[in-house]
């Protein structure tokens, strides 16, 4: 009975209000692990009472027609609170796809959530009673082709996934002809940026293998400036990018179109894992590799006679180690012109002088392990969609499997922007003169 409950409890919490669409696969990878952790927990439970001397041999009652009778009810009453799970959950979704403009989800979408949550809960437990079963040199040469099959087939190599252009970059872009900065040293994240957009605009990118120290890595970027003319357009922005080196091309194209083309983007690679990877194990990288190039770009301004504006933009992580670049809000106002913030994680940035861009439906936004016991601030958010009621510790679940599909919305949702993020931009505090 306790079995039942809690693995219908775990079923009705996974299909609990989130703030995005989610596909069959998300929601059931949802549903399974909790219903895996009900199911533990319960085991777990029962065998307290085998410790303090049950006795041997003892069986269950579950096969005793009795008691079955006894928990038909119990079956019933979880039955009948799975289907109006169910079916909240199904209204729910589509009222997100109706905001956000996408395709209703059908019960299609449902019996597929139910196959895949099935055979995520029993893929496991077949594997290993085959494992059990099989010769052990069967099992271990099983075991031995999976890790092969991990490790040694190829992927997709970076360097393929954007080819040189066929004709040459203009001068004003790392990795040019004309540049310091090889080619095939910018990243794939790099390679994108460069490519991308106006000839006019300057855009100057340093990958993690241009140079060997971030301090080689910053003088090399102030070389690349002076080189390409950054240094004398009436705008330069330090953008901060996510923890793959990624910079997204609609804020690129948003700086562009905001300041006319008269306008110098420059970033500085700092990690090439996953932005979720480089905030779990080393989220300062950001902060340290974009505060080394903001005070070496101050310095170098310093000594012009006529300097260009200092922004800042930063999306996700890239907002974060943007903002970590300042101890407070008030020395951010003073040292910029202005800054964007898009989708800053747990919105944790200074917000003096700054645009901040984040989405209600952005889990991003909303995620942070304060979420176990306290409410998100929505104040600051632009309501693209409805949200859902916070509830302690069940909305850091759902916002948690959130994460998983939050760059799947549509853009203007989730964990998506658009070319908002250049055209938001603000204009020089009121503290600098105009130029």
């Amino acid at each position: 009975m306790p079995t039942t409950l809690a693995t219908g409890f775990a079923v009705v919490a996974s299909l609990a209000p989130g703030l995005l669409p989610r596909s069959p696969l998300t929601q059931a990878m949802l549903t399974a692990l909790l219903v895996a952790l009900a199911l533990g927990g319960t085991a777990a439970v029962r065998a307290l009472p085998r410790r303090g001397g049950a006795r041997p041999g003892q069986k269950p009652a579950w096969g005793d027609r009795a008691e079955i009778a006894d928990r038909a009810p119990v079956l019933a009453l979880t039955a009948a609170a799975v289907l109006v799970g169910c079916t909240a959950a199904a209204i729910w979704q589509n009222t997100l796809r109706t905001a956000m403009d996408t395709t209703p989800a059908t019960p299609a979408h449902w019996a597929l959530w139910a196959t895949l949550t099935t055979a995520l809960l029993t893929t496991p437990v077949l594997v290993v009673r085959t494992v059990r079963r099989a010769p052990r040199r069967a099992a271990i040469g099983a075991l031995a082709l999976g890790v092969a099959t991990v490790v040694l087939v190829p992927l997709p190599h970076g360097a393929q996934a954007v080819a040189s252009p066929n004709s040459p970059l203009p001068y004003t872009r790392s990795g040019s002809t004309y540049s310091t900065v090889p080619w095939d040293t910018l990243g794939t994240q790099g390679r994108r940026f460069v490519a991308d957009g106006s000839a006019d605009a300057v855009r100057v990118y340093i990958g993690l293998d241009s140079a060997p120290t971030l301090d080689d890595r910053v003088a090399l970027a102030l070389r690349e400036l002076q080189r390409t003319g950054g240094l004398a357009r009436r705008h330069l922005v330090l953008a901060v990018p996510t923890g793959s080196g990624w910079l997204d091309a609609g804020a690129a194209r948003g700086l562009e179109t905001r300041f006319a083309g008269d306008v110098a983007m420059v970033a500085l690679q700092y990690s090439a894992a996953p932005s979720w990877v480089t905030f779990v194990t080393g989220p300062e990288k950001a902060a340290d590799s974009a505060r080394a190039l903001f005070t070496a770009l101050e310095r170098r301004l310093s000594t012009l006679p006529d300097p260009p504006r200092l922004y800042l933009y930063g999306q996700s992580l890239g907002a974060l180690g943007g903002s970590g670049i300042f101890p407070d809000a008030a020395d951010q106002q003073r040292r910029t012109c202005a800054a964007l913030w898009a989708g800053p994680p747990a919105n944790a940035v200074h917000r003096a002088g700054a645009t901040v861009l984040a989405n209600r439906s952005d889990p991003v936004v909303h995620w942070s392990p304060r979420l176990l016991w306290h409410a998100p601030d929505l104040g600051t958010t632009r309501p693209d969609a409805p949200a859902p009621e916070w509830q302690p510790v069940l909305s850091f679940l759902q916002t948690g499997a959130d994460l998983l599909g939050a760059l799947d919305a549509p853009a203007g949702h989730g964990h998506r922007y658009g070319t908002d993020q250049g055209t938001a931009m603000g204009d020089c505090a009121t503290h600098l003169a105009p130029k």
